[in-house]
């Protein structure tokens, strides 16, 4: 019942989608009601929503505009999905921002495979991870998927190689001017956020644990899987699944690497295993099966979201 309702894309799917969010984001949002009481803050909060509405919006856009997945809506559920796992994530800014932004440099980096402006393309996606990392200085390590993307499609050309510095050069100039305009350290921002820290030792409950634990076994197993059937995926869509699988794993390492560690720096390896997860629900199985995982992970979702309130 449930994929049937998901399997199409349809204006009333996706209106279920921004209805679920909104209700489970304002559920979250009136735990502390002080907010209502500041006209900025409630501007905030309806900023941060909206961005979190683009984020699911643009995951699932990339996910059926790249051929990654069929005409329906389960990429956008997936992604709501994974986004309640970490409830706290709603009160964090910098990640959502950071999110979205490195969302729009997949965008431009999976569109590559066209092959059309390519050097535009290139560009766009390292101006908006050195935005991104403005936010989380350690979601620059997406630059590897810059230059994996140039390895899969235009590594001939050298000035494809050199795009991304000019990116930075752009990005540098607009930091520093910022900076003096709002009187900002910029070596004390830059040596603050750039702190590495391995340590996995920041859970204030078990709840936060076994959230963590359950999002690490979906991730395996919808991983698990696409590793196992990229063989029989197309061959023309091979090197933007490769860069889905990569865009996760680099997600993983920001998480690791990331000083001020939480659940929510698993942020950015949410809307590559949405789109994994589609990948998995559309392969050809039985029907049951496609419910099953839907209604577990749906459950599991529910759980770690009430859980942590």
């Amino acid at each position: 019942m449930i994929t049937s309702v998901f399997k199409k894309s349809t204006p009333f799917n996706f209106s279920l989608v921004v209805i679920l969010m909104l209700v489970f984001f304002f559920l979250y949002q009136f735990q502390d009601v002080t907010w209502i009481h500041s006209f900025i803050s409630i501007v905030q909060k309806i900023g941060l929503f909206l961005v979190l509405f683009a984020t699911v919006f643009l995951n699932s856009f990339i996910s059926k505009k790249n051929g990654l997945s069929r005409d329906s809506t389960y990429t956008a559920l997936f992604t709501f999905l994974f986004l309640i796992f970490f409830p706290d994530l709603f009160n964090n800014p910098n990640l959502i921002l950071s999110n979205f932004f490195i969302l729009l440099a997949i965008r431009r980096l999976i569109s590559l495979q066209t092959l059309k402006e390519s050097k535009e393309k290139l560009f766009d996606a390292s101006l908006w991870i050195f935005m991104a990392a403005l936010f989380q200085f350690w979601s620059i390590l997406y630059l590897l998927l810059v230059f994996i993307s140039v390895v899969f499609h235009v590594s001939r050309d050298y000035r494809n190689w050199v795009i991304p510095f000019i990116a930075l050069l752009a990005v540098t100039i607009l930091f520093v001017a910022s900076s003096l305009i709002f009187n900002i350290h910029s070596i004390a921002f830059l040596q603050k956020t750039s702190k590495i820290d391995f340590s996995i030792d920041y859970f204030t409950n078990n709840y936060q644990n076994i959230a963590f634990s359950i999002y690490l076994t979906v991730a395996l197993f919808f991983g698990a899987s696409m590793f196992l059937t990229l063989s029989n995926r197309p061959q023309v869509l091979l090197s933007s699944y490769k860069k889905v699988m990569a865009s996760f794993f680099i997600g993983i390492l920001v998480f690791i690497l990331s000083a001020n560690k939480s659940n929510e720096l698993l942020v950015f390896t949410f809307a590559p295993l949405a789109i994994m997860a589609t990948s998995h629900i559309e392969i050809s199985q039985p029907k049951l099966k496609e419910e099953i995982v839907i209604f577990v992970l749906m459950a599991c979702s529910l759980f770690t979201f009430f859980s942590q309130l």
